[in-house]
């Protein structure tokens, strides 16, 4: 595959030449591919982090979620694309090499998502609260990584007349040796014309989605509404815009498409589960409940202490303060203090007729009338 390519906007009067290449070391490639991809994951990362207190998430418990995620992630966009590529690689090694391209987003999402599911019962993280910031963060990713796209001229469309119609030898000499695979399809396709940039249709929908979810956090209902709103918006787009391409992985030997496929299926699937949450949530604040750091010791604090909870609503400094603050006083909490009764733990009642407003009048009377005879 060739590492430079002459991109063209012909509509726009626009062109650039792009180097695959983003440094070599000793004769060992770094793409840019990877480097968008990786720049998506930290920012997507540290979206997550930097918010977890906002959705009762500690951050440290977090870290190991979210490297099994993306690790694991990766491993399944690559098993799902190879396992729907339209060609034999010749070795074990081409499989494995992603700096060329190939992966199915939707293996990723379903990866990270179905491990770091597990690596959250392991780390004790809430499932619902993690799904609803790690899928904020994946919009970011894919925002970004969805570049990654254009320096390999990959994922684009059928041809257009719309002036940010694209055109570069890749899309030619790509469109050229998949002629008769389009045809088969009744897809029509000129390779000397310009072409749908589909790869900057979805990086705008990501990025737009990610805005109006951030936008919305805050006035979330119920655990887990972040995370569906996401799993739809991000399918309506995909099945629009993989509508549009002409590389798309098909199912088997039918003219299905996965990512259109899957796109459908998850969308439906999640609308459902949307409107049980809001009637379910009707009427109702959501609370967030704080994330202590030492689990361990809150466990032994039993019922001496309790974790504190937040409105949904709160802005992010009072999440950050208050978590803190309960991390500080369970720090400081003697758990070798005798645990209080449930007598000493009731506020002392005053002896004498201060004690009750209410009958000190009656008592002072008595006292009078005895005085008087």
């Amino acid at each position: 595959m060739d590492t430079i390519f002459h991109v063209q906007f012909p509509g726009l009067g626009l062109e650039f030449t792009v180097d695959r290449v983003a440094l070599s070391l000793g004769g060992f490639n770094i793409y840019w591919y990877g480097v968008l991809i990786a720049l998506g994951l930290v920012l997507g990362m540290a979206f997550a982090f930097h918010f977890a207190p906002d959705f009762g998430l500690n951050a440290d418990r977090l870290v190991d979620v979210v490297a099994i995620g993306t690790v694991m992630g990766i491993v399944c966009a690559r098993i799902a694309y190879v396992a729907m590529a339209p060609f034999e690689y010749d070795s074990l090694w081409q499989m494995l090499d992603i700096r060329q391209g190939g992966i199915a987003i939707y293996g990723a999402i379903i990866g990270a998502f179905l491990f770091g599911g597990l690596a959250a019962r392991w780390r004790q993280v809430p499932l619902l609260p993690l799904f609803d910031a790690v899928g904020m963060g994946f919009l970011i990713g894919q925002g970004i990584g969805r570049w990654g796209n254009f320096v390999n001229q990959e994922a684009f469309g059928t041809n257009t007349t719309l002036p940010w119609g694209m055109f570069s030898e890749g899309t030619q000499n790509y469109l050229a040796s998949v002629q008769a695979t389009l045809a088969v399809q009744g897809v029509t396709v000129d390779p000397s014309l310009p072409v749908h940039p589909t790869f900057l249709y979805e990086s705008l929908w990501c990025l737009a989605g990610f805005l109006a979810l951030f936008f919305y956090m805050k006035r979330r209902r119920f655990n887990g509404q972040l995370f569906l709103l996401y799993v739809i918006w991000y399918g309506l787009g995909r099945y629009w815009i993989e509508g549009l391409r002409t590389d798309s992985l098909l199912i088997g030997g039918t003219d299905l498409r996965f990512s259109q496929l899957v796109a459908l299926v998850s969308v439906a699937a999640a609308a459902v589960l949307l409107v049980y949450g809001l009637q379910r949530s009707k009427g109702r604040a959501l609370q967030v409940t704080l994330a202590v750091s030492d689990l361990k010791k809150l466990k032994q604090a039993g019922a001496r202490f309790a974790p504190e909870s937040l409105p949904a609503s709160a802005p992010h400094r009072e999440f950050a303060a208050a978590t803190a603050d309960m991390d500080r006083r369970l720090a400081a909490l003697d758990l070798d203090a005798p645990a209080p009764t449930s007598e000493e733990s009731a506020p002392a009642q005053p002896a004498g007729p201060e004690a009750d407003p209410q009958t000190a009048p009656e008592e002072k009377e008595d006292d009078d009338e005895r005085e008087d005879h």
